[in-house]
């Protein structure tokens, strides 16, 4: 099968012309041997199968972090599976001699190549065919002028995928004299006959393990201890090139920003203004979460309720049919309810990243990320763990210092993450009732809002400990590309959104639903001997014939709470009660914080589970339960405002992902900081919730 890779400088446009030629027929998955994002395609173009990978983003073939080396090795190797038959180099209309720096390196190293060059639509004139016509002679490959936008020139792109490209004819730059023998003994090794190729070898040597040592061995004969400088007169000799081949486009290609975008950029990334609307926009998007998702909110939980209640009825009496309605259906709704408010989170974020502002909140940062060991490239895991600490750790391998990228992935996972939405708004439900507001504002938003801020403040706070610790001082100067203002596109934004939602739910679905099969089990089972006595002793009070309805409904309902309570999931979460005691958790909180380690949201599958088993009424929905809930011993409610509130601030602090902890430890490359990362987020949690439960309690 043909193999077509996309690549790219960051912010080119190269996952919005993927996702254009691909829709939703996508695969995302780890590249082999490493952690870092695949996202591939095929596609019948011509009558023939094309797989299109869209490769990490890159700014030359000389990698600076993980993600970079990734691309550069799948191009360089010809061995290696993902290695492409033709190369599309994608490239913004507004900055093209970046796009060319990276194409012409693609270009030597002898792979077929066409020049994508998108975002036409933001030049005040557009690109002439006759000038893309003589700079595609110029440089002996195709070139096409797009607009992912606007749709245009998509069309003969994906007419010209089918066709077999030739390499280009010759080689962009000439490789300095005096290496050439040790060129040739590099190719023969490598079976190539480009030279480029070769003199990568020659001047990175670590990164072509295929060489078997080779590369080191000529690299300290030759004595090139200071091949940076090497790398940095090649990039200069291609500037030099690149300048004179610009002259064939005498088309505007750097558009002036217009007034109102001067003015803009004046306020958003100004010292104190700037900061004011960023709080503005976190505000507005937090009060939409509660606002805006509450209406399908409650359709989804009165549907989840009316089916389960459905079943319960037209089911016959059966262990099955407990387990389909308490375990399965009360497990997964307990999740499928927080999708609209999942969705409209990422909604918030894709937009602030597609109209060009998320660069500028990266640029104000820096400024407030200094003190604390880190920079404005921490910024984006940060505001990334906003929706998941997974991806966003990953994100980390562009921060090129080692302390700085280390302080940030220990910090990341304080961020609030889209798998905590389903505790928070759950947990603040419970004391702060819908209607209840502070002036025009919802409250429930101003404390989601503020749970975030509190996560954000104690990233800080440790980034600084970490900082002291491991003596780190970050000296330099931070610079970062503003991308011009735009209109989001509003397909590659709802098409962000489903592809989201759906990772979201497969893979919290698929771990909810294994947790709440075995802790329906676990909670409707028990050591025979004990349940056998709970059956007998209300056996016998339920054969009183002077009872009546409410009687025996009450009597069953204690009956199934003793049943629950002596269950496997019982005895589990009495032997850690006493941990729990001080902060107000009973033993089915326990439970609930156990299950949680798969994945934080599980908690609410496992609260749906344990207040389902043995409930008559199933449409009565799960913050009902919960609020109704009574302490056996003193009547009073099992839920009250402290217990609410301290177990949210232990979520919003505890280290509550095993897949958090697996991919930190990948990263890092030992368990040391993992492990370092659970003891003080479980200790800021349990103080947080002690303190809270003493408090409000």
């Amino acid at each position: 099968m043909k193999k077509i890779a996309l690549i790219g400088p960051p912010n080119s446009g190269k996952s919005s012309l993927f996702n254009e030629l691909t829709g939703l027929n996508q695969r995302v998955g780890n590249f082999p041997g490493v952690t870092v994002d695949r996202k591939s395609a095929v596609l019948s173009l011509q009558k023939q199968q094309i797989e299109l990978i869209d490769l990490p983003g890159t700014n030359s073939l000389y990698p600076t972090s993980r993600d970079e080396q990734v691309s550069c090795e799948i191009l360089r190797d010809a061995q290696h599976p993902d290695h492409p038959d033709l190369v599309l180099v994608v490239a913004d209309a507004t900055q093209l001699k970046r796009g060319l720096m990276l194409c012409t390196q693609v270009m030597d190293l002898g792979l077929p190549t066409a020049l994508v060059i998108n975002m036409i639509d933001l030049l005040e004139q557009g690109v002439p065919r006759q000038e893309i016509d003589q700079l595609s002679h110029r440089l002996g490959i195709p070139i096409f002028a797009i607009s992912v936008v606007k749709k245009e020139g998509i069309k003969a792109l994906k007419h010209v995928l089918g066709k077999d490209l030739p390499s280009s004819r010759q080689p962009f730059m000439k490789i300095p004299s005096g290496f050439q023998e040790a060129l040739a003994q590099i190719k023969t090794q490598l079976d190539t006959s480009h030279d480029y190729l070769a003199y990568q070898a020659l001047l990175v040597p670590q990164e072509f393990h295929q060489l078997n040592g080779l590369g080191e061995r000529l690299h300290a004969e030759l004595n090139l201890t200071d091949s940076q400088a090497l790398i940095s007169n090649e990039m200069l000799v291609r500037f030099d090139k690149i300048e004179g081949l610009m002259d064939a486009l005498k088309s505007q290609t750097s558009p002036t920003p217009s007034r109102f975008a001067r003015v803009l950029d004046q306020v958003l990334i100004h010292p104190i203004w700037g900061y004011a609307v960023f709080g503005v926009i976190l505000f507005v998007i937090f009060q939409a979460l509660f606002s805006w998702a509450s209406f399908p909110m409650d359709a989804i939980e009165q549907g989840i309720g009316s089916l389960q209640g459905g079943l319960k009825t037209s089911l016959p009496t059966h262990w099955m049919s407990d387990l389909l309605v308490e375990g399965i259906i009360a497990g997964l709704g307990g999740i499928v309810i927080f999708i609209p408010q999942i969705a409209f989170l990422f909604l918030f974020i894709a937009i602030l990243e597609e109209s060009g502002y998320m660069s500028r909140v990266v640029f104000l940062m820096d400024r407030l990320m200094r003190p604390f060991g880190m920079s404005g490239k921490s910024v984006i895991p940060l505001i990334g763990g906003m929706a998941c600490a997974i991806p966003s750790i990953m994100m980390a391998r562009n921060i090129p210092h080692r302390h700085e990228r280390l302080i940030t992935i220990l910090v990341t996972p304080l961020m609030s993450c889209a798998a905590r939405i389903p505790v928070y708004v759950l947990l603040i439900a419970m004391f702060v009732p819908s209607d209840m507001s502070w002036g025009f504002f919802n409250l429930q938003g101003l404390i989601m809002m503020g749970l975030y801020l509190l996560g954000f403040l104690a990233a800080l706070a440790f980034a600084f400990i970490f900082k002291k610790l491991l003596k780190y001082r970050n000296e330099g100067i931070f610079i970062t590309e503003m991308p011009v203002y735009r209109i989001p596109r509003w397909k590659q934004v709802f098409l962000t959104i489903y592809q989201k939602c759906k990772a979201f739910v497969w893979e919290a679905g698929r771990i909810i639903l294994l947790i709440s099969i075995a802790l329906w089990f676990l909670a409707s089972y028990g050591p025979s001997k004990d349940m056998e006595l709970i059956e007998l002793e209300y056996f016998l009070k339920l054969s009183i014939p002077s009872l009546d309805e409410d009687q025996i409904a009450t009597l069953k309902s204690q009956q199934a709470a003793e049943k629950l309570e002596a269950s496997y999931a019982g005895i589990l979460g009495h032997a850690i009660e006493p941990a729990i005691k001080p902060l107000g958790f009973d033993w089915k909180i326990g439970v609930g914080l156990l299950t949680s380690f798969a994945a934080r949201e599980v908690f609410v599958g496992t609260m749906a589970t344990l207040y389902s088993v043995g409930e008559d009424n199933q449409e009565k929905g799960l913050l009902k339960r919960l609020q109704q809930a009574r302490d056996p011993v003193t009547g009073e409610k099992r839920y009250s405002k402290g217990v609410a509130i301290a177990l949210l601030l232990f979520y919003a602090f505890a280290m509550q992902c095993m897949s958090t902890l697996a991919v930190a430890k990948r990263e890092t490359g030992t368990w040391k900081w993992p492990l370092l990362m659970v003891v003080y987020m479980t200790g800021l949690a349990y103080l947080a919730a002690w303190v809270a439960f003493q408090v409000f309690g």
